[in-house]
């Protein structure tokens, strides 16, 4: 194929940029960020207009294939979130103030301690925790998933014994922890919530059960399941209930209290913080009764040359100089999200979904895959239960005749274009039009594979920083794919679709480490 970028009209959100200069085929070339054809990253720093918060990387301009570049339009945020400019700024107060955590006597070191355990009470806030509930800072959620799977009481433990009990369709992070556990069992979800839901109710009847592992919103349909209702499943069958809310806690207000749930977990890469951090917050008797998650200092009370003497509290299981700036990040964006204006949140991502799925919807070609099919707004499409073309028009979470896990779904969107590799739709995307989704199996095999998209599918993800242009862009740039395909060639190199050739740069300050991709890693991690 030819190219026919200079010849075709420009797309959404394209910008023309004559004077570029022409990298090498195959491969980015470094550029320093006031080149031509590369905007400068300041613009990345204001707000877009139509988004309901400001964040980091809006209005950051991204080349293209052929010339030219486009404001990035990022419909990931169900893998990374942008880190919200409010946060940045309080990073950057806390960052001159850098010293030890419980350990230091300067007054540096009392702020650093002062920030670290209001972190836990912000936190606590925003997730509606207990009072007696502890408050643990992790790596991510699957650092916090294995953490509390290494709490579950043994035989004779606080709290009894029994198995754990999931459903298919988690993410592997919900998945993997569990299976090493005696009395592990897998609930195969139904055609529809309702019946997935009284199959759930039989199997944790079935057996002894400890613990009901469930995730809060999926992060490949963005389905939502009743929580209360779950909690109420999973207490009357003496167990305890935990929620992977990686997806649920970037775009719900949650109320551990009101829901009755006993153990939660998040990332902060997910709640608009940066990377490095995430967040499991429960009951108290599992996590003081176990052993420590880590051994090391600041995990213990007392330590002799043959004995030990173990903390209780979060200290028991943060073992080493914790996270501060991870920690203090995500409190930031708790205490941002909460002071939204009520239902704000919700009306900003319902109405983006809405818009997403109508348009994704009429056009022909495209499939949007979904778990369960009991609604009530509207029909579904004639490839069976997995999928619906059907626009969201609101209601609560936890409806008991299933029709809320589509209604109240969070802003992730999954879909196929039979016949065309996501892969290669993704890149084309990226390349042609400046727009960031994901294409894969998302971490969720077994349920890409329930789905009919074992090969995997695409996935736009919003939040807080996307905007009406955003979506409509995507809209635009997947309708002229299927008129007329990509505009540009792609290959397979090192297991990727990429733009043959490649003209586009990478900003100087990056290049350095382009020397990485030289190295055997793997080209995407989790099989996609």
């Amino acid at each position: 194929m030819t190219s026919i970028i200079s010849a075709a009209p420009p797309s959404p959100g394209r910008q023309a940029c004559p004077d570029q200069p022409t990298g090498r085929p195959g491969g980015h070339q470094a550029s320093g960020d006031a080149a031509p054809g590369f905007p400068s990253t300041r613009r990345a720093q204001r707000t877009a207009p139509g988004a309901l918060l400001a964040v980091q990387g809006a209005g950051l301009g991204v080349p293209l294939v052929g010339g030219g570049w486009a404001e990035y339009a990022n419909l990931d945020h169900a893998a990374s979130a942008p880190c919200l400019t409010a946060v940045a700024e309080h990073v950057a107060r806390v960052l001159p103030y850098s010293a030890s955590v419980h350990r230091g006597a300067g007054f540096a070191s009392q702020v650093c301690t002062t920030l670290y355990e209001g972190a836990r009470r912000d936190v606590a806030r925003f997730v509606g925790a207990r009072d007696g509930d502890l408050t643990l800072f992790t790596r991510n959620t699957t650092d916090a998933v294995n953490l509390l799977a290494r709490c579950l009481p043994a035989a004779g433990g606080v709290g009894g014994v029994g198995g754990v009990v999931v459903f298919d369709v988690e993410h592997h992070a919900n998945l993997l922890p569990w299976r090493a556990r005696a009395g592990y069992r897998s609930v195969a979800a139904r055609a529809t919530l309702a019946e997935s839901l009284v199959a759930l109710e039989a199997e944790l009847s079935a057996a002894p059960t400890a613990l009901l592992a469930v995730t809060g919103a999926s992060n490949v349909t963005g389905e939502t399941p009743p929580l209360a209702r779950l909690a109420r499943m999973a207490h009357r069958a003496g167990a305890r209930i935990f929620v992977d809310a990686a997806q649920l806690a970037p775009h719900r207000r949650l109320d551990m209290a009101a829901d009755g749930l006993d153990y939660l977990a998040f990332s902060g890469h997910k709640l608009y913080a940066p990377f490095g951090a995430g967040v499991l917050v429960g009951r108290a008797d599992w996590l003081d009764a176990a052993p420590p998650y880590l051994a090391g200092g600041g995990a213990v009370r007392e330590v002799s040359t043959d004995a030990v003497s173990w903390a209780t509290g979060p200290a028991r299981h943060e073992a080493g100089t914790p996270n501060l700036a991870g920690a203090t990040a995500i409190a930031a964006a708790c205490r941002t999200l909460a002071a939204l204006p009520p239902h704000a949140w919700e009306r900003h991502e319902s109405g983006l979904r809405a818009r997403l799925l109508g348009g994704l919807a009429g056009l022909d070609g495209v499939v949007i895959h979904r778990i369960w099919s009991d609604t009530d707004d509207g029909p579904n499409t004639d490839d069976g239960p997995d999928t619906d073309s059907a626009r969201e028009t609101g209601g609560g979470r936890d409806t008991d005749d299933g029709a809320g896990a589509w209604r109240d779904a969070v802003g992730v969107v999954t879909f196929s274009l039979p016949g065309h590799d996501p892969a290669r739709v993704s890149a084309y995307l990226s390349a042609e039009h400046g727009i960031g989704v994901r294409a894969g199996r998302f971490c969720a095999h077994p349920l890409l594979d329930r789905l009919g998209a074992p090969g995997g599918a695409l996935r736009a993800s919003i939040g807080v920083g996307t905007t009406a242009d955003h979506v409509d862009r995507l809209i635009a740039a997947v309708a002229r794919y299927l008129r007329g395909g990509a505009g540009w060639d792609y290959a397979l190199r090192d297991g990727q679709w990429q733009p043959t050739p490649d003209d586009r740069r990478l900003p100087a300050w990056a290049e350095e480490y382009a020397g990485a991709a030289a190295h055997d890693l793997p080209a995407s991690p989790c099989g996609t």
